[in-house]
C-alpha cells in the first residue's frame, strides 16, 4: 500500500485478500458492518473514513507473517515492459564501442557489476523527452556568461579572475590566471613550445559517489537520444605547468575521454540549470562541483585532479585595400553547434580543439600541433582528421603530402602564418586548462586564393566576419553575453596582441587587462 496516500476500497480488499477471510469475517475483524466490506468491492477507489483507517493499520500491523508476505506481494506494482529503443539507439548502444567504452568505464568507476551501467542508460534513454531537452537547451542559452562568472566567484571566493577593460566596458571572466600567465607572446614554431610527456597511461580515474553515476547515465542516455557524436579518444591532461613570458614548459599525461566526458564536463550544465531555474548556486548545492572540484586549492592540484584542456585561437587574415576600406585583418568569430557535447551556442574563436594527441602521442604534445590541426579541421574540411567521424587508421594524418591546399599554401614559405600563444589560465567552469592563441595569415594573397575554401565544420552553426577597421562593431561584439568563458578571454588577449602587431591594418579597443578578486 502506498502510505502517502492511505487505504482504498482496493487496498482493504487486498488485505482481506491477504488474511483469507469472507465478507463477514473481515467485517467482525476490523469492527465494520459487512455492507462497508462489500461497498470496498464494489467502489475500490473510495477511501475509507479516519477511524477505519487506523483500524486497516492495526489489522496489517497484527497479521501473521504469511498474512504481510502475501499483501506485499498482491500489492507490488505489476513490472511494466520497458519502452522498446528506437532501433538507432539500440544500434549504438550494443555496437557503437565508443558508447560501450563509456558504459564499461561507468561500471567500473560507480564500482558496479559489469553491465549495469547499460541496463540504467537503456531504461533512462526510454524516459526522456527530447523536446525537453531542447527546451532546457533554450533555457541555458538565456544563462549569461556574466551570469556563470559571478556565480563561480562567489562560489570559489578570493581566486584571481582574469578580467579586461575596454573603453567604458569591462569584461569579467572565470578564467583563474596570474600576471606572469599573461601576454607570454609564445611561438608556437620553435623550442618555446616546450611540452613534455609524463607518462602515455592513464590513471585509475575518481570514484563515483552516487549523484555523479546517476549524472553520467544521464549524459550518456542524452547522447543518444539527440546522437550527439561522442568518442573515446585520449586527452592529454596537464600535470605540472611552468609558464613564463616566452616560454611554455609543461607536463602533460593521457587520459580517456569517456572520463571528462562523465564527470567534469558536467559542472557547467548543473551550474548553468541552477541558474536558469533560480536554485542557489553555492557551495553544498552544486553535489557534482562540491564532488569534483570544490575548491581554488582543488582546482589548481593538477597532479592528483583530471585537468583535461584546449587551444583555441583568433584568425586574423589578412585583406588588401579594396572599395571596402583600407587594408586589414579579417577577424572570423564562431558560434558552437548544437551538436557539440560542451560549450553548445556559445560564442567562441575559431579554431578552438581540445589539446589530444591523434597517432603519435609525443609528437603531437606541442600546442602548434594542435592549433594547425584544428586549422585544418575546423576551417579547411579535413574531416578524416576528425576523431568524431570515425577512427583514424593513417600513420601520420598531417604529412605534408596530406594536408589541404590552403594549408600547404600557408607553410610553404615561413613569413605567411603567425602562432603564437598569447596566455595561460584555468577555467573554473570545468577545471580545463586554457591556451588563448592568434593565429595571423599575413599574406594578403591568401584571401584572394584561398577565402573561398574556408568552411566551418558541424562544430559550429555559423560563421561570422569582423574587420578590425571597425572597433565599435567589436566593442558590440565583446559585450554579447553568449561568450564561452575561454572564448572571451581568448579574444581579448588575441585583440591586444593584433594591437601590438598589426600597424595601419588595425583600429581596435584599447584592452587592458587586471586580475580581480
Amino acid at each position: 500500500m502506498d502510505q502517502s496516500t492511505g487505504w482504498t476500497g482496493e487496498t482493504a480488499c487486498t488485505l482481506q485478500a491477504a488474511l483469507r477471510l469472507t465478507n463477514e469475517a473481515f467485517a467482525e475483524h476490523l469492527g465494520v458492518a459487512v455492507r462497508t466490506v462489500a461497498a470496498w468491492h464494489q467502489r475500490p477507489a473510495m477511501k475509507p473514513k479516519l477511524d477505519i483507517q487506523q483500524a486497516l493499520d492495526t489489522a496489517l500491523r497484527q497479521a501473521p507473517e504469511d498474512a504481510r508476505a502475501r499483501f506485499t506481494t498482491l500489492t507490488r506494482p505489476t513490472p511494466v515492459a520497458p519502452a522498446p529503443l528506437a532501433p538507432e539507439i539500440a544500434q549504438r548502444l550494443t555496437g557503437d564501442h565508443h558508447i560501450g567504452a563509456a558504459l564499461d568505464w561507468l561500471d567500473w568507476h560507480a564500482r558496479w557489476d559489469l553491465g549495469t551501467a547499460r541496463a540504467q542508460v537503456a531504461d533512462r534513454v526510454t524516459h526522456l523527452n527530447v523536446r525537453d531537452i531542447r527546451e532546457r537547451g533554450i533555457r541555458r542559452a538565456r544563462v549569461t556568461q556574466r551570469d556563470i562568472a559571478d556565480a563561480l566567484t562567489a562560489y570559489y571566493g578570493t581566486a584571481t579572475r582574469y578580467s579586461a577593460r575596454y573603453g567604458d566596458n569591462t569584461a569579467h571572466t572565470s578564467i583563474l590566471t596570474t600576471p606572469d600567465w599573461l601576454d607570454l607572446n609564445v611561438a608556437l614554431t620553435g623550442p618555446a613550445d616546450n611540452i613534455t610527456i609524463g607518462s602515455g597511461l592513464p590513471d585509475d580515474g575518481p570514484t563515483l559517489t552516487a549523484t555523479a553515476a546517476d549524472a553520467a547515465v544521464t549524459r550518456i542516455a542524452e547522447t543518444l537520444a539527440l546522437g550527439t557524436r561522442i568518442t573515446d579518444n585520449p586527452l592529454y591532461r596537464l600535470t605540472n605547468a611552468d609558464i613564463t613570458p616566452g616560454r611554455i614548459n609543461g607536463t602533460f599525461g593521457v587520459a580517456p575521454f569517456m572520463e571528462y566526458a562523465l564527470t567534469l564536463d558536467l559542472l557547467e550544465g548543473e551550474l548553468v540549470d541552477a541558474l536558469a531555474e533560480g536554485r542557489p548556486t553555492t557551495p553544498g548545492a552544486l553535489p557534482l562541483r562540491d564532488a569534483h572540484l570544490p575548491t581554488s586549492e582543488a582546482v589548481h592540484d593538477l597532479p592528483n585532479r583530471l585537468c583535461a584542456g584546449g587551444v583555441l585561437a583568433l584568425t586574423a587574415i589578412a585583406r588588401p585595400a579594396d572599395h571596402r576600406g583600407p587594408a586589414d585583418y579579417l577577424l572570423l568569430i564562431q558560434e558552437r553547434s548544437g551538436h557539440v557535447i560542451n560549450a553548445a551556442r556559445r560564442l567562441a574563436v575559431i579554431p578552438k580543439g581540445f589539446h589530444q594527441p591523434l597517432t603519435d602521442l609525443r609528437g603531437d604534445a606541442q600546442l602548434g600541433a594542435t592549433l594547425l590541426r584544428e586549422t585544418e579541421e575546423e576551417l579547411f574540411g579535413r574531416g578524416d582528421i576528425d576523431g568524431t567521424l570515425g577512427d583514424i587508421r593513417t600513420a601520420d594524418p598531417m604529412h605534408p603530402s596530406r594536408l589541404s591546399t590552403p594549408l600547404a599554401w600557408l607553410l610553404a614559405e615561413p613569413d605567411r602564418l603567425r602562432m603564437e600563444c598569447l596566455g595561460f589560465g584555468l577555467n573554473l567552469v570545468s577545471g580545463n586548462y586554457e591556451f588563448p592563441s592568434l593565429l595571423v595569415i599575413e599574406d594578403e594573397q591568401f584571401w584572394a586564393d584561398h577565402g573561398g575554401s574556408i568552411e566551418a565544420n558541424w562544430e559550429s552553426a555559423n560563421l561570422r566576419r569582423y574587420s578590425t577597421h571597425d572597433p565599435d562593431l567589436i566593442t558590440e561584439l565583446l559585450n554579447e553575453v553568449a561568450w564561452s568563458n575561454e572564448g572571451l578571454f581568448a579574444m581579448l588577449q588575441a585583440l591586444r596582441r593584433l594591437n601590438t602587431i598589426g600597424g595601419n591594418r588595425v583600429n581596435l579597443p584599447h584592452i587592458e587587462w587586471e586580475i580581480s578578486k
